[in-house]
């Protein structure tokens, strides 16, 4: 018999294209999503397209992972567990922290719990964590030691230097992390993240089931949610384009990213739930390359074939990190695989599809104003 899969949070970006893989290969598919309308919109079943993509392909229980019955019916049949059912965005968990807490970490919790204490047929569990639990990353010194340094100071900030620092140390430089660095996130999101992890990685092998942990970077691609406006400054930074307004680079814009395509995160997903061999890893999910908010400005403008006014406004989050770059080579060496779609290639695939979507409403103005008024936006 074909393996069965559970999705959890299988309504979203990733989870619904990485459900149209699994069954391509043959599998089945149960998707567990408790469709949020911030981003699957009020009625999902008409404003959510990515719900409608899974018609025909999955069974959809609308649900929630702090709902053992709604678990208990997922888990029915599923040999296969990726867990990506999260509460996502680094600003707003910085104060709605139960709601993160009690999600990632209390529906993680909970799944566990099920798997412990009830019989069930699942053989491996892929948790979709985050590169946020790194924190500021890797750096090298002057005199060529990895350091991981601590959190940027809301002070020196506050004075306009955006830079990493470490008592004792001169100029750092930032390098990939790989999956031994320290972890220390800077967020409430990211400490759930690791959390989830910790708990999937430490539990599952008691229970005979394999883990396997995905070290996300930053996901981008057709099917992004355009309404959520505290993930994604591709989907933000697109929409204000398309609506004529002005762009607000924060910090100097030299701040940088490692943006990966969702076609490479669907594979590498797949290949964590499928190849023997990733049994009890850890792997980035990344495309080992940085861009600056700059470069991505310019390269939207360049891809719109329009531009709006930008500035570059010295305004700063509490909770981010300056930069992140992923070492990529245990996803190559022990998944062999390797991302195959570069930024400039996924960000033309990406603007394509998003002119063919309705220009969504301006609510991250509304999310930097929560975020301001709660003084984590300065």
């Amino acid at each position: 018999m074909s393996d069965h899969v559970l999705i959890t949070g299988g309504a979203g970006f990733i989870g619904s294209s990485l459900a149209k893989r699994f069954v391509a290969a043959g599998m089945s598919v149960t998707v567990l999503d408790a469709l949020i309308p911030q981003v699957h919109g009020e009625d999902p079943a008409s404003t959510s397209p990515l719900l409608r993509s899974l018609d025909g392909v999955a069974e959809v229980i609308a649900g929630t992972v702090n709902s053992t019955a709604d678990l208990r019916r997922g888990l029915d049949r599923a040999n296969i567990v990726v867990h990506l059912a999260a509460e996502t965005g680094t600003g707003q968990s910085m104060y709605e922290i139960d709601r993160y807490t009690g999600t990632n970490v209390g529906g993680t919790a909970k799944l566990l719990d099920l798997l412990a204490n009830e019989p069930h047929e699942v053989r491996r569990l892929v948790i979709a964590s985050s590169r946020s639990i790194y924190g500021e990353g890797s750096y090298r010194t002057a005199d060529g030691r990895v350091v991981h340094p601590p959190h940027r100071a809301d002070a020196d900030m506050a004075a306009g230097d955006f830079s990493v620092h470490m008592r004792g140390e001169g100029d750092l430089q930032v390098i990939p992390t790989d999956e031994d660095a320290k972890l220390h996130p800077s967020s409430v999101y990211g400490i759930t993240k690791q959390m989830q992890e910790a708990l999937i990685m430490t539990v599952a092998p008691t229970i005979g089931v394999e883990p396997v942990s995905l070290r996300y970077q930053n996901v981008y691609g057709p099917g992004q949610s355009l309404k959520n406006p505290y993930t994604g400054i591709l989907s933000i930074f697109s929409t204000l384009i398309r609506q004529g307004k002005e762009i607000n680079i924060f910090e100097d814009g030299l701040e940088s990213r490692d943006f990966v395509y969702i076609d490479d995160v669907v594979e590498a997903t797949f290949l964590a739930a499928t190849e023997p061999g990733a049994s009890g890893g850890v792997f980035n999910v990344g495309s080992g390359v940085a861009t600056t908010v700059q470069d991505v400005v310019a390269a939207l403008f360049d891809a719109f074939g329009t531009e709006v006014p930008t500035r570059v406004s010295g305004n700063y989050r509490l909770g981010d990190i300056r930069h992140n770059i992923a070492d990529t080579t245990r996803l190559r060496e022990v998944l062999r695989f390797e991302p195959s779609v570069d930024f400039a290639e996924g960000l033309r695939r990406f603007v394509e599809w998003v002119l063919t979507e309705p220009v969504e409403g301006d609510s991250y103005q509304k999310s930097l104003d929560e975020m301001s008024s709660r003084n984590l936006l300065k």
